[in-house]
């Protein structure tokens, strides 16, 4: 590993150190001004103090540092044994506390981290993982996927017994299944909530000397929800512009035939490149004819 990755390894470790340390140790601090003991320090590190300030709560005045050795931290505490407490605030110093008392304070540490942990994975939880859901598609007619029987929103879960979350997982774990041939066991979760299992009969292909993608040539397609081909906006100087399309039009139909969503719209615009299309659009409850001629953007690859 180079310097530079050790050191930005090292620089993360201390800001987790870090952060970890600061709720512990605001654990012990907030418990304690709960239970009204005395604190008289808040120090996140050891050693010579960096930055040092005061702050007035309530009644005390209590000093907050940042130290130079940034693997700990402690809350000072009034404690008799660390020397002589006046008698007007004896009530108040640690060690006169009761048990009871004194033990919230301690574990108070250890429960905030449990805390921080707990929100961390809830946050993790929420977010998830980042990649589109394995769910697939009604399979062509005659495919393999079709005569192993996967039907329109099944999820796939899991590839020969091992977890898939993502359709990149399932595509990698599909080719390492089938890379011989064989028969691969898919299992799903059916639109009805339902587990089963899939068959998907490879036989003896070998799936990676194809040129196309592997799950396109088993008959299986990713599902995409059913948007309408409502027009959503134009770009200036585009061919869309030029063609009188407006936000919010709806595409009907393109040489008269039906446009059913707006997946096939964009199929029929991406397929015809200089080519003139009779549009029908509805705006504002009224049907309109408007010609477009897509331009070709790509070319060459």
């Amino acid at each position: 590993m180079s310097s530079g990755g050790i050191l930005h390894n090292l620089l993360f470790f201390i800001i987790a150190i870090g952060v970890l340390v600061a709720f512990h140790e605001f654990g012990h601090y907030w418990v304690a001004r709960l239970l009204k003991v005395k604190v008289l320090r808040f120090s996140i590190g050891f050693g010579k103090p960096l930055l040092v300030w005061h702050r007035q709560k309530g009644e005390d005045l209590i000093e907050f540092a940042i130290s130079a050795i940034p693997l700990g931290g402690y809350v000072k505490m009034l404690d008799e044994r660390e020397g002589p407490v006046d008698e007007s605030i004896r009530h108040r110093a640690f060690n006169t506390q009761p048990v009871s008392t004194r033990f919230a304070i301690v574990v108070a540490g250890p429960l905030f981290n449990f805390i921080l942990a707990v929100f961390f994975y809830f946050i993790f939880f929420v977010n998830g993982e980042q990649g589109i859901r394995p769910v697939v598609a009604t399979p062509d007619i005659n495919t393999v996927a079709h005569q192993a029987g996967f039907q329109d929103k099944d999820e796939i879960i899991a590839v020969s017994g091992n977890e898939v979350k993502t359709w990149q997982d399932f595509r990698i774990s599909l080719i390492d299944n089938a890379m011989d041939g064989g028969d691969v066991e898919v299992t799903v979760r059916t639109a009805g909530f339902f587990e089963t299992q899939r068959t998907l009969a490879i036989g003896d292909r070998h799936i990676l000397n194809e040129d196309n993608d592997v799950t396109e040539l088993l008959g299986l397609k990713l599902w995409k929800p059913q948007l309408p081909a409502r027009i959503g906006g134009t770009t200036e100087n585009s061919a869309a512009t030029a063609a009188g399309i407006l936000a919010g039009d709806l595409v009907v139909s393109i040489d008269q035939n039906p446009i059913s969503d707006w997946e096939e719209l964009v199929e029929i615009i991406q397929a015809s490149a200089g080519k003139t299309l009779d549009l029908t659009v509805q705006r504002d409850g009224e049907q309109y004819q408007l010609l477009l001629t897509p331009e070709e953007k790509i070319k060459d690859g």
